[in-house]
């Protein structure tokens, strides 16, 4: 029987609220450049950078080159919070149903508090945690708030 779950991340981080949600809202192509050693790319694939229902390729630099494909399911711009569903990579085999939730809290000025949630279904309970991805999750973050640290 398949087992639902969740896991939560919450950071603290030194850019701007608008920069850092501006980056997956809407400026997901640059997110090779601010992390060459995590991603390689990430390419639309259907619709655009900034839609509800686009679907985006990445290319992840993680022993081999992993291939994932999400989709844009829901943007809030006013709580400024995005939600993502895994449709294909290496995550679906063991899991179903994987989300990624972005929500950004503060404003333009630097400094900013994010959290992470990653709901999935377990295609069997005696499955572990899919923990490599909130760790990913947690370092592209850091990493793409250091950069946007760098060139405020």
């Amino acid at each position: 029987m398949a087992q639902i779950a969740k896991m939560e991340l919450q950071m603290e981080l030194k850019s701007s609220a608008e920069r850092f949600y501006g980056i997956f809202r809407s400026k997901r192509y640059l997110i090779p450049e601010m992390c060459p050693d995590l991603v390689k790319n990430v390419k639309v694939i259907k619709g655009d950078w900034e839609s509800v229902g686009s679907i985006k390729e990445w290319t992840l630099v993680t022993g081999g080159c992993e291939r994932m494909r999400e989709i844009v399911e829901a943007i809030d711009d006013e709580k400024k919070s995005i939600t993502f569903t895994t449709l294909e990579g290496d995550i679906t085999k063991d899991y179903n149903d994987t989300k990624a939730i972005l929500e950004v809290s503060g404003s333009s000025r630097p400094g900013c508090s994010i959290k992470w949630t990653v709901p999935y279904e377990k295609k069997n309970r005696d499955l572990p945690d899919p923990s490599k991805y909130i760790d990913f999750v947690q370092l592209i973050s850091q990493k793409i708030d250091a950069y946007l640290s760098k060139t405020a």
